[in-house]
């Protein structure tokens, strides 16, 4: 699973290999991400060559293949491929945005008691209070 920002980054990276044949400078990823530092994109590219998604050439500047792409990506570059046959290089995943639904319901939790801190204590099982989370 990639964050926005890691798919982001990949999207970028795959458009530009395609669109000029050479992978964009860290200077160039910083800008297109409006990230504050390089160091953000380190850590970004060290991510998503940890999940596979792609790998650095060795002594070779500005070196990065990009080995598979999220389905969405996928999906965009090839309209003629059905949804349900992508193939192994495509890792699926929903970066929708969530329904606002989603984000306002809540779940109540039940407080059973306190932890008495030093001396043990038999556990009490009889509910106190309910909090609600988010769900």
């Amino acid at each position: 699973m990639l964050t926005r920002k890691q798919n982001e980054l990949l999207l970028f990276i795959h458009q530009r290999i395609k669109e000029t044949g050479v992978s964009p400078s860290f200077d160039e990823m910083k800008g297109a991400l409006q990230l504050a530092s390089k160091s953000g994109v380190h850590r970004l590219i060290t991510a998503l060559e940890e999940r596979g998604f792609i790998r650095r050439l060795a002594h070779r500047a500005r070196a990065l293949e990009v080995l598979k792409l999220p389905e969405s990506a996928a999906a965009m570059d090839s309209p003629n491929v059905p949804k349900g046959d992508l193939g192994p290089n495509v890792v699926r995943g929903n970066f929708a945005k969530p329904e606002s639904d989603e984000r306002e319901s809540t779940v109540d939790i039940p407080i059973l008691g306190r932890i008495a801190a030093g001396v043990p204590i038999s556990a009490i099982q009889h509910e106190t209070d309910r909090m609600p989370v988010p769900a």
